[in-house]
């Protein structure tokens, strides 16, 4: 239940910011998947970068706990992944630090009762949230 609480609360947001900063900066580039076969594009998007993504995000927690309290972490966790995705793409941090608030805040109501399931949870919760866009973009109907 907490994966999908979490995907909820994370998907339905992040999706009303997109519309937002869609249509305030129409002119914005965004991420391009060209190239991408669509099995290797579900498959980086569904699979690969939760799983990578969650293993950086859970150990730069761990650490960030060490030295702040939980809420501090949390946040800036969520905007340190919004500065990483704006790196590439400027306007993708607008809308990617929602779901990482979500996902950190994911991984530390979790590590203490489990650390496994403290990096499992938002793996599969960050899956869930990135399926639907990664079918949109391989059906041609992603922006």
């Amino acid at each position: 239940m907490s994966v999908v609480t979490a995907w909820a609360t994370a998907f339905i947001p992040s999706i009303l910011l997109s519309a937002v900063v869609a249509q305030l900066l129409p002119e914005q580039p965004h991420p391009n998947f060209d190239g991408l076969t669509p099995g290797m594009l579900i498959f980086g998007l569904v699979v690969f970068a939760p799983v990578v993504e969650t293993l950086i995000m859970g150990t730069v927690l761990l650490v960030l706990l060490r030295f702040m309290k939980p809420v501090t972490a949390i946040v800036l966790s969520a905007v340190g992944w919004g500065i990483a995705h704006s790196m590439q793409f400027p306007i993708w941090g607008l809308t990617i630090w929602w779901p990482f608030l979500v996902l950190s805040t994911l991984f530390v109501a979790w590590r203490e009762r489990s650390l496994w399931l403290a990096f499992a949870l938002p793996m599969v919760a960050h899956g869930m949230q990135n399926l639907g866009p990664a079918l949109l973009i391989v059906s041609g109907k992603a922006g």
